[in-house]
């Protein structure tokens, strides 16, 4: 595609919503698995993962990797390579030991617009005391949330118990500790900050047009308002003006200004994509304003259930259907897709087989079994 410079969308090349898909699909190791990043480069190149559940990041390092195990990212996570802590979008991410000492830092005035929206429950609570009090706490000894909680209500009974929580993790950076997080071992939330875990001070703060670039590098091509999406940061218009000049500019099928890497890969929009079976909260659906990349108009919030997202099932790059695992306790194992559309049978080929590289790699199962459930349509 030709480098585009110019200021305004109507002559930059379009690029239409299946070219967008393999592009983004490209990006994120999920045209084709990965034989050359080890699991911490991926984590990295990816800008981190979500993982407000313990699996999901296992199970989207699975689909976007040749021959991963689970234990290599156990062992990342032990060996404080890798943390647990709400970074984006006020969630928690996996990131590298780097990514954390930085991109939090980064994202900290997201973390203040959050803090602000509980300040009828802070009602004066002293919010640097509060982040003195809970520093000295949780590098003496990682602590719960609910021993926090209970710390921080001596100090200040009057306030909402919910809202000095959210306090806590907004103004320090806390890491939660191993086993929590660990593949196949059980662990409670324990919570220490990121400098104490890791043993070594946050910082320096990545410059913002720097991080633009690698968030186009795993999400790209994107607009201004996807990245604010993924980053919760505002103000963002004039850092993508900075770099315009190094970037080249595109436009959706509805027009709208998308910017890249001028040397990153775009592939033809016939570039066959495979059945994936990605996690739920996973990056590729979390991470633009517009999702219509991914998610056909037809199957607009196929993917939750309330504030639930389900494990999602991609066909031809796109959201097709739901699935769910049943691990039994004669050792067998079910995986039950739930398709959104009719299938072909060299589809349903596909996805079957690719469920049971699943259930192959990421479940102790002795034996088990593929099914599709009924076809669910979009209900809306």
């Amino acid at each position: 595609m030709a480098l585009r410079t110019g200021t305004g969308t109507s002559a930059a090349p379009p690029l239409s919503r299946r070219a967008l898909n393999r592009a983004t699909l490209d990006r994120q190791l999920l045209l084709k698995r990965s034989d050359a990043l080890s699991p911490k480069d991926a984590v990295a190149h990816l800008l981190g993962l979500q993982a407000q559940n313990v699996k999901p990041p296992y199970f989207a390092l699975w689909s976007r990797l040749a021959g991963f195990r689970p234990e290599a990212l156990s062992e990342l996570l032990e060996a404080r390579e890798v943390v647990r802590m709400v970074t984006l979008r006020s969630t928690i991410h996996i990131h590298t030991a780097d990514d954390a000492l930085t991109l939090r830092l980064l994202v900290q005035a997201a973390r203040d617009r959050e803090l602000n929206a509980f300040r009828k429950g802070l009602v004066g609570v002293d919010t640097e005391r509060l982040g003195a009090i809970v520093r000295a706490l949780v590098e003496e000894r990682p602590y719960s949330m609910k021993e926090l909680r209970e710390a921080l209500l001596k100090e200040w009974p009057d306030a909402d118990p919910f809202a000095l929580s959210v306090a806590a993790r907004c103004v320090l950076p806390l890491v939660q500790v191993t086993p929590r997080g660990l593949w196949g071992r059980g662990g409670q939330v324990a919570l220490t900050t990121v400098e104490h875990w890791l043993g070594r001070p946050a910082g320096p703060v990545p410059a913002p047009d720097a991080t633009v670039l690698r968030y186009l590098g795993a999400f790209g091509p994107a607009s201004v308002k996807d990245m604010r999406t993924w980053s919760g940061l505002t103000r963002l218009g004039p850092v993508f003006a900075r770099l315009r000049p190094e970037l080249a500019v595109f436009r959706d099928e509805n027009g709208v200004e998308l910017f890249d890497l001028p040397d990153a890969s775009r592939p033809d929009e016939d570039t066959p994509a495979p059945p994936r079976f990605l996690p739920e909260f996973d990056n590729l659906l979390l991470s633009h304003a517009d999702r219509a990349r991914v998610v056909p108009p037809e199957h607009k919030g196929r993917a939750w259930s309330g504030n639930q997202a389900h494990r999602t099932l991609l066909v031809d790059g796109f959201l097709a259907g739901i699935w769910r695992v049943e691990e039994r306790k004669d050792g067998s194992a079910l995986l039950t897709v739930q398709l959104l559309e009719a299938l072909g049978a060299a589809r349903r080929g596909e996805v079957a087989e690719e469920a049971g590289r699943l259930l192959a790699d990421m479940t102790r199962a002795t034996s088990y079994d593929v099914r599709f459930g009924e076809i669910v349509g979009n209900q809306d």
